[in-house]
């Protein structure tokens, strides 16, 4: 099962830097990521959502162009985009559309928001990772005492 952690930030522009921050720690092999998106609102108030592919949809995509290829009359395309289809449907979850809309309407202009979603991992690593950022943490599933901890690492 997966843990949600919601990020906001001052800066249309801290949520996505915080996100290279954190990738650098996840190809390191500290934290996995199943799910990310960055929400920005621009000084007008126009949002603007970046939803990365999950793993799980990806690891779809990897196993239906495999089929594609085995199956024949199937082709490598239409495998992948089944498969992708098959990932996102049935797998974990991932970030929850509509609470998405909610946390960007809750944004003010020329601010952004980080959704993560971990599945195992070092919560220290991550921690470690946020320090370069200041934000404050909307809301995670994660017990209180190391939302305390992001938080601190946040300021």
């Amino acid at each position: 099962m997966s843990d949600l952690i919601v990020i906001m930030f001052d800066a249309e522009a801290d949520a996505a830097a915080a996100l290279a921050t954190i990738r650098e720690v996840e190809r390191a092999g500290g934290i996995h990521l199943t799910d990310t998106a960055v929400i920005t609102k621009d000084p007008d108030g126009k949002v603007r959502t970046k939803n990365e592919i999950s793993s799980d949809a990806e690891s779809g995509a990897v196993i239906g162009a495999v089929l594609g290829l085995i199956v024949p009359g199937i082709g490598s395309i239409i495998g992948a985009a089944a498969g992708a289809f098959l990932g996102s449907k049935f797998g974990d979850g991932g970030v929850d559309g509509g609470f998405a809309k909610d946390v960007a309407t809750a944004l003010a202009p020329g601010t952004s928001a980080l959704f993560l979603m971990i599945d195992g991992g070092d919560p220290a690593g991550l921690a470690g990772a946020l320090e370069p950022h200041e934000g404050r943490v909307y809301q995670t599933s994660l017990p209180p005492d190391f939302e305390a901890e992001l938080n601190r690492a946040l300021r």
